[in-house]
């Protein structure tokens, strides 16, 4: 998770790493990243990042990325009946064509939130298809309006899956 199966450009790879470096700890990447229905410059990129102070990786991560302390939006994410607390937020940098979406978790949290995470990297065949076509009709024929494209991408990657929606709360 450390690295990513497809790859990015080399000034993607520069800001993470640097990112990584100024925060000192490492970044894990889930997501699309790692898996075949990723689209470079058009799907964002998935991190997680764990640490023992939270606050501390907030007001860094704040800094580094030139964003507000209330962009960081606190969630609660029930896994297998355990409730993780963490944070998520959405950077966007056009000039150098990075979106990413960070959660920000207790390192306590760090096993359960890999294993949930890595049970979405080999998807099945039909599914990789599935999520090709939607992709490939959200970027780049814009056919899908954002609201309805993550409502068709959560319903394959869940109930297509066999598995029921997560419960994620996210707080405005």
């Amino acid at each position: 998770m450390e690295t990513t199966k497809n790859k990015l450009p080399e000034n993607v790879k520069i800001f993470f790493n640097d990112l990584s470096k100024y925060l000192d700890t490492k970044l894990l990447f889930y997501g699309s990243v790692q898996r075949q229905d990723y689209f470079p410059g058009s799907s964002d990129i998935d991190v997680d990042v764990f640490t023992d102070n939270i606050g501390s990786t907030i007001s860094r991560m704040q800094h580094f990325l030139h964003v507000k302390h209330s962009d960081f939006k606190p969630i609660i994410w029930i896994i297998d009946d355990k409730q993780v607390y963490g944070y998520k937020i959405k950077y966007e940098n056009e000039e150098e064509n990075i979106v990413a979406e960070f959660a920000i978790y207790n390192e306590k949290f760090k096993d359960l939130i890999i294993k949930e995470h890595t049970n979405k990297f080999v998807l099945p065949f039909y599914i990789t298809i599935m999520l090709y076509i939607l992709k490939m009709f959200h970027y780049t024929i814009p056919l899908f309006p954002k609201k309805q494209y993550n409502k068709c991408k959560r319903f394959i990657l869940t109930k297509c899956l066999g598995y029921d929606y997560d419960k994620f709360i996210i707080f405005q």
